[in-house]
């Protein structure tokens, strides 16, 4: 049967949405194209056993690293070793973007990524990460096991990508170099390091910060080599990729809740025997629950665990941040929409 998946190339989001990002630069490895349309003229045929290549952009210490071996385990276990998962971390495939364009080209299989980066092909998707939407995970994990949701995930199989599971980044915090951030007047005319997240990228344009994308699998360098002030990421992933090494101070601000797609060429999961789909989901929904509960353990842990690396940990006012970052909703209100905005 033929099947039409229309593949944006381009980092953008909508154009009308974006005016407020207009001043935000980028410094990615992706190349602007215009939008191109595949058409796949046959559904895949498996043999079995397969191998489902599997790549992620942070450390294989990373909590979303354990989870992948965990599902790994009980998948080649459960179908006897007809389904194979080979997986690579550290960018080894290639930066998020290029992990998630990969589903497309075939030269991925799965891979697991903020729901912001996934939002140049499906933009609602990334909706969990406005600013402060969320006091605990336990709220977080509400809604992205909501109906609501789940609608969304709909959006990218035409992109070829079927969700799994929605493994955990935890809360981003802002690490600087070379002062503390207490209030939002330290964070003005920081040059800081954001995903290629728009709404990221909007949020710290409204706390007067002056917001960069770059891959990660290279920020440790160019934190390094002064290249930015800042860096915002989560607890955990600060902590297990050594960010600390480049980075005096944790300012723990809880700015935006990192929800991650856990994504699988649908292609190939419309042609998997049903029986090794209910395998595949249930282990995926098990490592789900084991990243979930991974990364709000190490929220925790790992701020102490950082004061021992030498790191200087402040708690501002959360409230002030809140207010600063009101406007950051309705930048992006015509491309969420009314009746999606209501059920936040």
């Amino acid at each position: 049967m033929s099947k039409i998946i229309a593949v944006m190339v381009f980092i953008i989001l909508a154009a009308g949405a974006l005016s407020g990002c207009a001043s935000a630069s980028s410094e990615t490895e992706t190349t602007a194209a215009e939008p191109e349309m595949i058409e796949e003229e046959e559904t895949v045929e498996l043999t079995y056993p397969i191998t489902l290549k599997t790549g992620y952009s942070t450390s294989e210490d990373d909590p979303r690293g354990a989870a992948l071996r965990y599902m790994k385990e009980i998948v080649e276990k459960e179908t006897g070793g007809n389904i194979i998962i080979d997986i690579h971390p550290s960018a080894e495939l290639g930066d998020d973007d290029r992990l998630i364009a990969g589903l497309i080209s075939a030269d991925v299989d799965m891979t697991v990524s903020s729901a912001g980066n996934y939002a140049i092909y499906a933009t609602r998707i990334g909706v969990s990460a406005l600013p402060f939407l969320f006091d605990s995970f336990e709220e977080a994990w509400n809604f992205i096991d909501s109906d609501t949701m789940q609608d969304l995930c709909s959006e990218l199989e035409p992109y070829n990508m079927h969700v799994l599971a929605f493994f955990d980044n935890g809360f981003r915090c802002v690490t600087t170099s070379d002062r503390p951030v207490e209030s939002v007047s330290d964070i003005v005319g920081l040059n800081i390091r954001t995903p290629d997240n728009q709404i990221v990228m909007e949020t710290m344009s409204q706390l007067g910060a002056n917001p960069r994308t770059y891959p990660f699998s290279k920020l440790k360098t160019a934190l390094k080599d002064g290249w930015f002030d800042a860096q915002e990421n989560s607890v955990p992933v600060i902590y297990n990729n050594g960010l600390y090494d480049y980075q005096k101070y944790l300012s723990v601000t809880n700015h935006s809740y990192d929800a991650m797609p856990l994504t699988i060429r649908a292609d190939i999961w419309n042609a998997l025997a049903p029986e090794y789909q209910t395998i595949l989901e249930s282990a995926a929904k098990e490592a789900q629950a084991m990243n979930r509960k991974t990364v709000a353990e190490q929220s925790e842990e790992c701020i102490s665990l950082l004061e021992k690396k030498g790191m200087t940990v402040t708690y501002p006012n959360l409230e002030e941040f809140a207010e600063a970052t009101q406007g950051v909703i309705h930048v992006f209100s015509d491309v969420y929409g009314k009746e999606l905005l209501s059920k936040l």
